[in-house]
């Protein structure tokens, strides 16, 4: 029986949140010129914030609009991994690299469970020793093209939760994994801290700081 210890990516073992950085980061080494398109971003962002369309969507826009509507997947693995290389070395809170250190002392499966794209969750978990990635997959098209889509759902709040179970089934861990431990300093993710056995609380926000003391979780400081 393999205990678990899930994490969540973004602000959680993360100081800064990693989606739009890494759009950025891939303007900047593959097409410059998309730059231009960056108050186009800000104006998607702000419908998102006005409700015209979910994150799944917004993730799809800027997308498009600072990597391309598709690309090859030989050409972003390495403005994946110098994005990861990039995040390790700068944007890690050092309370997550001591609870990861910890929970594989205690021999814990190592989950990352993540909103975050695939595209370079998977080369940031790599680094940091992780087993496994739950994560927004993208469609990725016969040619192996990576296209600005979201394959399924965002990995977001229930559907996080879903996808986590999804992952449990998959991994012949149904009724035999242990003890869990989840980490996340968002509200949002209320359906994974209760499905777990010890719900942790990093660095969390007021809803999340107001929820974690209303059902007694524990919540933490990671610096």
């Amino acid at each position: 029986m393999s205990d678990l210890a899930v994490y969540d990516l973004d602000r959680t073992i993360t100081r800064r949140a990693t989606y739009t950085p890494f759009l950025l980061h891939c303007a900047m080494r593959r097409q410059q010129w998309r730059l231009v398109f960056v108050p186009v971003v800000a104006l998607a962002m702000l419908a998102y914030v006005a409700g015209l369309f979910d994150r799944g969507r917004l993730k799809e826009i800027c997308q498009a609009l600072l990597i391309g509507r598709h690309i090859h997947a030989s050409r972003l693995k390495p403005l994946a991994d110098s994005f990861a290389d990039a995040t390790v070395a700068g944007n890690i809170r050092p309370g997550a690299r001591d609870a990861i250190a910890r929970d594989r002392k205690e021999g814990r499966r190592l989950v990352l469970a993540t909103a975050s794209y695939r595209l370079y969750a998977a080369s940031i978990a790599e680094r940091l020793g992780f087993d496994d990635v739950i994560a927004t997959g993208s469609v990725i098209g016969l040619d192996e093209r990576v296209h600005a889509r979201i394959h399924g759902n965002n990995c977001y709040g229930v559907e996080k939760m879903r996808m986590i179970a999804d992952w449990v089934e998959k991994s012949g861990l149904a009724g035999k994994h242990g003890h869990v431990r989840f980490y996340s300093d968002h509200a949002s993710d209320a359906p994974a801290f209760e499905w777990s056995d010890e719900p942790v609380a990093v660095n969390p926000h007021d809803r999340l700081r107001r929820l974690a003391g209303e059902r007694g979780w524990a919540v933490e400081d990671w610096g």
